[in-house]
């Protein structure tokens, strides 16, 4: 399309002047898909673990700590974090409290035992509150915790030690990287 502009230079008269005009494109805000969350997917999150007194038990919110990376449904993270992350988007942050059936579960007796000072290691003197790490049956270490200690026996508990507590969260969902 084109107009004629008519301009007047000293005393003439007006002359008509064709310029090409074009239309005016405007800046389109680049459209942001919001990437959500779903199964297989591998995600990254920044995350901050609270017990109901308020306590951190964990977190990676400071920057020079690593994103928590895992593939949603794998059975790499707890039940309850797993389906919290499961359809967020991008960016998103969500709060959520987790009852310990959808943690670390309840805690369990049979997992409080008494080994005997015999068996323990040489070097080590047991005191409780001590953690020390014994062979799971998967062949990997396991970390357990030194509850009580007398002159034959030590007895340890192999509970996760945040079973049989109610886990809070705060999630955000920083990244889901492509495939």
């Amino acid at each position: 399309m084109k107009f004629q502009i008519a301009y007047l230079t000293d005393y003439q008269q007006f002359t008509p002047i064709p310029i090409p005009c074009y239309p005016v494109k405007k800046n389109k805000k680049k459209e942001t898909k919001m990437t959500t969350a779903k199964k297989d997917d591998l995600v990254k999150v920044r995350y901050t673990g609270t017990l109901d007194d308020g306590k951190v038990f964990d977190s990676n919110v400071d920057k020079e700590k690593p994103l928590l990376e895992f593939t949603l449904g794998a059975g790499q993270m707890i039940p309850g974090f797993d389906a919290a992350v499961l359809g967020m988007k991008v960016g998103e942050t969500k709060k959520i409290s987790l009852e310990p059936k959808d943690s670390y579960g309840e805690r369990d007796e049979k997992y409080i035992f008494k080994v005997p000072v015999a068996q323990m290691p040489e070097n080590v003197k047991p005191a409780v509150g001590q953690t020390l790490y014994m062979e799971s049956p998967a062949g990997g270490p396991l970390p357990v915790l030194i509850v009580e200690t007398d002159d034959e026996k030590v007895t340890v508990d192999a509970n996760h030690l945040l079973a049989g507590k109610n886990l809070n969260f705060e999630i955000t969902l920083v990244e889901v990287v492509a495939k």
